[in-house]
């Protein structure tokens, strides 16, 4: 009966995170959504999170709530609410109420794996609510941690502010980084893409010879292909 109350948990969490990483998919910036499709990804089936305790099993709840929050529906300012779905005016709004769970999760369960993601999306909601400067402690915080899954995302979203706000240079650092030590959670293609894309404008042929090297390393997959139509935009 426990290990059935615990996959229960996990089914209603693995939904959860489904639907949010399909909404991200379709309502999110470029710059982010990457990412936190990723993240949603990993925490339905990366190795090891399987409820094995108490504690991470609350944390892993509270998360899941804190996730439906970030994904609500956007409603007209002249519609009321629906006290039976939750909703709100703005993605602004939205991503304070989203960012002030994932806070609280935070702060409770920094030393579980969910902990840790909430911290990360409390950065991504940060970006939401037009905070840089906390998005942006937010993610070096996660970008420290002894997970390389969970840093390497906070990496990844912290490039994407670094370019969002003119600093090419370290977003480039950061690319580099992710490619040269690639994870589960961001491979070593996904940094050359953000980085070639990067350089596209500015510098061509740095973006070419990125694209042509992941053509050369993924023959016959979507990214070697996605890089073989950018090589061909770059003529």
């Amino acid at each position: 009966m426990r290990y059935t109350r615990q996959a229960l948990k996990q089914d209603r969490f693995a939904e959860t995170a489904a639907d949010a990483m399909h909404w991200t998919v379709e309502h999110r910036s470029k710059m982010i959504n990457g990412g936190i499709a990723l993240a949603v990804i990993l925490l339905v089936f990366i190795g090891g999170f399987w409820f094995s305790h108490h504690r991470e099993t609350q944390a892993a709840d509270e998360l899941g709530h804190a996730l439906m929050t970030y994904q609500a529906p956007l409603r007209p300012a002249s519609i009321p609410a629906d006290p039976a779905q939750p909703s709100y005016i703005s993605i602004q709004e939205r991503a304070i109420a989203a960012g002030q769970e994932f806070n609280q999760i935070a702060s409770k369960y920094g030393s579980t794996r969910s902990g840790k993601f909430a911290k990360y999306f409390a950065g991504l909601a940060a970006i939401d609510a037009g905070n840089e400067k906390v998005a942006e402690d937010h993610l070096k915080y996660v970008a420290g941690v002894r997970d390389d899954d969970v840093s390497s995302l906070a990496k990844l979203a912290l490039a994407a502010l670094y370019r969002d706000t003119n600093r090419q240079a370290d977003a480039v650092n950061l690319y580099k980084e992710l490619a040269a030590h690639p994870t589960r959670t961001v491979p070593k293609v996904t940094a050359q893409l953000q980085l070639a894309e990067l350089y596209a404008p500015k510098q061509p042929n740095d973006a070419r010879a990125i694209y042509q090297q992941i053509v050369k390393d993924n023959p016959q997959t979507p990214a070697g292909q996605l890089a073989a139509d950018k090589v061909q935009e770059l003529k």
